[in-house]
């Protein structure tokens, strides 16, 4: 996952919309989001085949988890564990704050550095392992809240300009746009500017929301997810198995499964 839009309106029905693109080796293979975990029947996540974890998804409580890896670190690394794990780990817990505090408390040498999004209807987190405290990729995981409004997350800090060309680039375009509508389902300016494949000259095409053209890298899929306030209704969760710029969007079924009750002892 290399780009997180997220808008925080706290108090409004829709407190919380995010889009994401996920950016990856076009050889690595992934299932589009779904109950892929039968121990962890309540999380709803794209499979990354390979590990087993996920990049993004959303639990039967409204918790939405997504990573993203930090620049410079793309891949596995020798005795380093898979961040996908994390957002599994991340959608064990029923609110934000709870899975915060729990992964911000982890073993960051375990793990290569990563970006970490945790929301739900009540609350954002950024959860930060930079790799700047000691050993290979040491160091510890900063946790901060996300601001309301629209920022934006990618392999750098959060709505950082100087270090994102991509971020320097969108950012202001989605602060400016009219947000989505989920009860209307109109997400189109949205849809848009997550398939935009404009990119400063200096910056190569990295700098453009969707990577494109030749090469082993680009942008494999996207996702929109929209939660509401309360009591307001369902979360929507829509999903674009390819570039969003040319790949249509698909509704996810969020419905927790109606499960067998044990049996009485």
């Amino acid at each position: 996952m290399c780009t997180v839009v997220i808008l925080r309106r706290p108090g409004a029905p829709w407190p919380l919309i995010m889009a994401a693109n996920r950016d990856e080796l076009a050889g690595r293979p992934w299932r589009a989001p779904d109950r892929h975990w039968p121990d962890r029947p309540e999380i709803v996540a794209g499979l990354d085949v390979l590990a087993g974890g996920s990049w993004l998804g959303i639990n039967d409580h409204g918790v939405v988890a997504c990573i993203l890896n930090r620049h410079g670190t793309l891949g596995p690394a020798p005795g380093k564990r898979s961040r996908g794990e994390l957002v599994l780990e991340a959608l064990d817990h029923a609110d934000a704050a709870d899975a915060a505090h729990a992964l911000g408390a982890l073993e960051p040498d375990s793990y290569r550095p990563f970006n970490m999004l945790l929301a739900d209807s009540r609350d954002a987190f950024w959860l930060a392992h930079r790799g700047d405290g000691g050993g290979i990729d040491g160091g510890g995981v900063d946790v901060s809240p996300v601001p309301a409004g629209v920022s934006m997350l990618t392999a750098h800090d959060l709505n950082d300009r100087a270090g994102s060309p991509r971020t320097a680039r969108y950012l202001d375009r989605f602060r400016a746009a009219p947000a989505p509508d989920p009860a209307a389902d109109d997400w189109a300016v949205w849809e848009m500017l997550m398939g935009a494949t404009d990119h400063a000259a200096e910056a190569g095409p990295g700098g453009a929301m969707t990577i494109s053209g030749p090469g082993e890298f680009g942008t494999s899929s996207a996702a929109m997810i929209a939660l509401p306030a309360p009591g307001g209704g369902k979360p929507v969760f829509r999903f674009a198995p390819g570039r969003p710029d040319r790949t249509g969007f698909e509704r996810i079924a969020v419905e927790p499964v109606e499960r067998a009750a044990e049996p009485a002892d």
